[in-house]
């Protein structure tokens, strides 16, 4: 059962993961971005896109904020302007650090445990295809390991 250090220490991952994997897209041109490359979204452009609405659907759904509109097949095409959407993910990515360094299973919103993991585990599962999706295009990652975590991301 996660608790303790768990939701902060995921929720700093995902922060790191996330600012390195879009560093690293932002190599690539728009139309590079928006090639399919056979993953289950098709594109690294719409997995990120759909990352980021379920990102936001999770949050809301553990801090009784509203969710986002649509559903997955909407989740696709968020993204019009990339630059945007760095900054659009970083505050998200920094929302659900607030949340996570906050929560308390027993306090509040009872947080179904396996729900915080597949939260977790999502994001992790698309970032990985992103990460193979950048890895073929010939862009350079970081790594991806949740003990090679750079200290800055670790005392935030």
């Amino acid at each position: 059962m996660p608790g303790g250090a768990y939701l902060p220490m995921m929720a700093r991952y995902n922060l790191w993961q996330n600012a390195s994997m879009t560093a690293a897209a932002s190599t690539l041109t728009e139309a590079e971005r928006k090639a399919d490359r056979g993953a289950f979204f098709g594109s690294i452009h719409r997995t990120f896109s759909h990352l980021y609405w379920a990102d936001q659907a999770w949050l809301a759904h553990f801090s009784g904020t509203a969710p986002p509109g649509g559903g997955i097949e909407d989740s696709l095409d968020l993204i019009d302007d990339w630059a945007g959407f760095c900054a659009a993910r970083l505050a998200l990515d920094r929302r659900i650090l607030e949340w996570a360094d906050g929560a308390d299973f027993d306090a509040r919103r009872k947080l179904n445990p396996a729900f915080v993991i597949q939260f977790f585990n999502h994001q992790t599962h698309h970032r990985g295809q992103i990460h193979a999706m950048l890895t073929a295009a010939g862009v350079p990652t970081e790594d991806t390991d949740v003990h090679k975590m750079p200290k800055p991301y670790l005392d935030l």
